[in-house]
């Protein structure tokens, strides 16, 4: 779906997501995800850039559940994230848009749970790219852990999340041979319709991710 088209339904109120791709499984356990390789953390800074161009390969299992524990996996006792959050609220939920459908991260069983069984990869950016990429991340503030901060700072405090969420993914990818940009023009009330959220869940960004295409 071109880019004019897509301005055009979501102009309309019609950006809708394409049926999905195979069975759409209830859970996708993932395999533990391995915490050591990949670029050191000078090197992975400076090979980090945002690339539009993406092949159509899928992630293996063991790829996906890397990224995802890089994104905001739990890296010690207590539940603490390799993304800080304001007030450790953790208001940030990582959606995972893939053709079979999508899911919600849960860090804490390593686990992707079906919330959407079509594909809704269109649906995450006016960009024609994200179409056909194997995977485009959806970031969500949910306000109602966010209960001791102001009202009035609920979407920046979560913003800040979000991007140090976005950073690590960019940091993995430069590290393991990914190719990745964030997006923030995006129809968020056609991302938040498809995903069944509430009215104290906000859409903030979304990421794209894949191997590189040939000119990623």
């Amino acid at each position: 779906m071109t880019t004019l088209t897509k301005l055009a339904l979501g102009m309309m109120g019609a950006l809708r997501p394409k049926p999905a791709a195979g069975d759409s499984a209830t859970a996708i356990v993932l395999p533990p995800p391995a915490m050591q390789g990949g670029l050191p953390l000078m090197e992975a800074l400076a090979a980090r850039h945002s690339s539009r161009e993406f092949a159509r390969d899928p992630l293996s299992m063991q790829m996906l559940s890397n990224l995802l524990w890089a994104a905001y996996g739990i890296n010690r006792a207590g539940g603490g994230r390799t993304a800080p959050s304001a007030l450790n609220a953790q208001e940030i939920d990582v959606f995972v848009a893939l053709p079979a459908g999508a899911y919600r991260y849960d860090a804490a069983a390593n686990r992707l749970d079906l919330v959407a069984a079509s594909d809704l990869r269109s649906v995450t950016g006016y960009q024609d790219f994200v179409d056909e990429a194997p995977l485009d991340l959806v970031y969500v503030a949910d306000h109602t852990r966010m209960g001791l901060v102001p009202v009035a700072q609920r979407e920046s405090f979560a913003s800040a999340a979000a991007g140090a969420i976005a950073q690590n993914v960019y940091l993995f990818a430069a590290g393991n041979g990914l190719a990745t940009v964030i997006r923030a023009w995006i129809d968020r009330a056609a991302i938040a319709d498809a995903l069944g959220l509430t009215h104290d869940q906000q859409v903030l960004l979304s990421q794209t991710v894949g191997y590189p295409g040939p000119a990623g």
